[in-house]
């Protein structure tokens, strides 16, 4: 490690990855040395700074150091001695300036580690920041499971036996299959060969015994109690007022659960209707597609090593669906939509996407994308994801008919609207307008991948691209037309026209001129958008143009010439804003006769027009602070 990124740890104080240990006044143990190693490798590896204080301070190394401490080389070895599995360490001696730190890279290891004292911790974060506390049994067993090392739903649990599978559920197996569209060449087998087929059975000692991914799936509700405890979902209705309405508990096999939240959906859907053509299509407040893989994904991407309850909460405005377990290791919030499938539980999966209730492509997710955005609604929010539970938000709320509609229409008319094209025609119906940048994070692709999108979309009409670096997209007018949104065109277009006029405006004070070039360079702008903006600032009297072609330039209009008024003149004309406005100040005088093409006469104006006010205190009435109004009772109020 370079001293440039250590400081720059430092300042980020402790993380889940970065762990700071003060030596300076008392000397940090070897052993708990050791331990926070193992702290670090049994998560997500890190960097362990010897030297600096919790809250960032760097005091260095104890001077009782001996020597051999400060050998990167005899702390490796200690560390490879006294952890199992033995843990490689990278390390480094830093001279800063404030004095010197080690550091100590750990990475994460596949394997639990300890120390050779037994000490088994991990890092994780609490309510008091990141700590490194015990790692039990129960947990390390969920993180082998998260890292792929073992699928817990093809383990046998002890115990369990062939009676312990309900032939009811077989049955709505394969109604499942039937309705879905699973492989069908499973319907022709009994229960035995189809449980089989469907690798939900190990056979030993002559014995059909079922692993985990069959009592989830065709358990008796009573033996999946006793054998599989962490099998719990609960559905509530969240009240407006935060109160619970609903809560119901279920701890049946997953088929049935899937079933029992499908009806529920159906008794609580609400939906709108618009017509396309001579047919009349619903828009329901959650698309059922994507209601129905979100909880697919739910229960069958959870962890079951965790006790925990996959929760399906309907609030007034959206749905949360939250389940046990975070993401698998290399998929995030920003890459969701584009990471390969990694499944959790991969006995469990394959069984149902082999019986229609999942896609075998495991691209659920672009599944609840679609759903959701097809019908007008905010994208699906993964923000509330942490370590512990992946949580999901399905948003409702009205819909935007018209957008339906001409979603609907695209669709019809032409080439079907990809994800891709669904994804930023959203944004931009929320936002207005999106530069490649920031459209680049909601598709979760390059910015080339991700400009190309873009482009294709304005060949289409359904865009429009203006300026440059960065180039700004919107709707295009058309699409807006289509809308019945004209006014949002205007805003999504005019909003940049009048930043660029502001930005060349606040130039030409600074420096007296700008060229045609720099206009375009200073505000983004293609040579003919800076073109045509400099002409329609001239037009509107904003700017005049000095010289011709390659030698013309800019400078700010000459202002209006205003007439002069003063004595009677000037007391009519300020009864007349102060009739019409009520009150003002000084400057708000000044400004009104300025835009009426008047200005106080003489050099010395705002003393002249002070002292005009003052001495007509039968007409004009201060109000403190330099503001003024006509004065009330008197005749000279009514002036005609």
């Amino acid at each position: 490690m370079t001293d440039d990124e250590v400081l720059r740890l430092i300042a980020s104080r402790e993380t889940l990855t970065t762990e700071l240990k003060a030596d300076a006044k008392k000397l940090l143990a070897l052993d708990e040395i050791f331990e926070n190693v193992v702290c670090l490798a049994n998560a997500d590896g890190g960097v362990l700074l010897i030297g600096v204080e919790n809250d960032g301070t760097v005091t260095g190394l104890n001077p009782e150091r001996k020597p051999r401490f400060r050998d990167p080389y005899f702390l490796q070895a200690a560390i490879f001695g006294n952890t199992v599995p033995p843990i490689n360490t990278r390390i480094s001696v830093h001279h800063l300036d404030a004095g010197e730190v080690i550091a100590v890279r750990v990475d994460r290891y596949p394997d639990i580690c300890a120390t050779t004292k037994g000490t088994c911790l991990q890092r994780v974060m609490t309510t008091n920041g990141p700590q490194c506390r015990p790692f039990y049994p129960h947990e390390q067993r969920a993180r082998r499971i998260k890292l792929g090392l073992e699928d817990l739903t093809a383990q046998v649990i002890a115990g369990s036996e062939w009676g312990d599978l309900d032939p009811i559920e077989f049955e709505r197996l394969r109604q499942t299959i039937k309705r879905a569209g699973g492989d069908q060449r499973l319907l022709g087998l009994d229960d035995a060969e189809l449980a089989k087929a469907l690798r939900l059975v190990e056979t030993l000692d002559g014995e059909l015994i079922p692993v985990v991914a069959g009592l989830l799936l065709l358990g008796r509700e009573e033996r999946l109690l006793q054998l599989l405890p962490t099998n719990q979902t609960a559905f509530q209705v969240i009240r407006g007022d935060a109160q619970i309405a609903t809560n119901e508990r279920m701890h049946a096999p997953l088929l049935r659960i899937i079933e029992g939240l499908e009806q529920r959906y159906e008794a609580r859907k609400n939906e709108q209707e618009i017509a396309i053509g001579m047919l009349r299509m619903p828009v329901p407040e959650y698309a059922k597609e994507s209601f129905r893989e979100a909880i697919n994904n739910a229960l069958i991407h959870r962890d079951y090593a965790l006790l925990g309850t996959t929760y399906v909460q309907w609030h007034p405005d959206h749905i949360l669906i939250t389940n046990p377990g975070s993401f698998p290791p290399g998929i995030t919030q920003q890459n969701i939509l584009t990471h390969e499938p990694k499944p959790r539980n991969p006995r469990l999966a394959e069984a149902c996407a082999r019986i229609g209730l999942v896609e075998s492509s495991a691209r659920g997710v672009d599944r609840i994308y679609e759903g959701q955005l097809r019908y007008g609604r905010p994208a699906p929010d993964y923000a509330g994801t942490d370590e512990t539970a992946v949580r999901l938000i399905l948003r409702g709320g009205p819909a935007n008919l018209d957008f339906v509609r001409l979603l609907n229409e695209l669709n019809a008319r032409g080439p079907r609207l990809t994800l891709d094209d669904l994804i930023v025609l959203n944004q931009l119906q929320y936002e207005r307008q999106l530069t490649v940048e920031e459209a680049s994070q909601h598709l979760q692709k390059s910015e080339g991948q991700t400009r190309a999108v873009m482009e294709r979309l304005v060949e289409r009409g359904l865009a429009e691209g203006r300026g440059q670096k960065p180039r700004r997209y919107s709707l295009s007018a058309g699409i807006y037309q289509r809308l019945g949104q004209s006014e949002g065109y205007t805003r999504a277009s005019g909003l940049e026209r009048a930043v660029a006029e502001a930005m060349i405006m606040e130039h030409l004070r600074m420096h007296g001129t700008i060229k045609r070039s720099q206009a375009a360079e200073l505000c983004h702008l293609g040579d003919d958008e800076a073109k045509a903006t400099l002409r329609r600032m001239v037009d509107a009297g904003k700017l005049a143009l000095q010289g011709e072609k390659k030698g013309a330039y800019y400078t700010l209009a000459a202002p209006p010439s205003l007439v002069p008024l003063g004595g009677q003149d000037l007391i009519e004309k300020v009864s007349e804003i102060l009739r019409e406005r009520g009150a003002a100040t000084l400057q708000d005088l000044d400004n009104e006769l300025a835009r009426r093409g008047f200005e106080v006469a003489g050099n010395n104006k705002r003393n002249y027009l002070t002292a005009i006010m003052s001495r007509n205190k039968a007409r004009f009435e201060g109000l403190g602070r330099g503001s003024y109004r006509l004065h009330t009772g008197t005749e000279g109020n009514d002036v005609r």
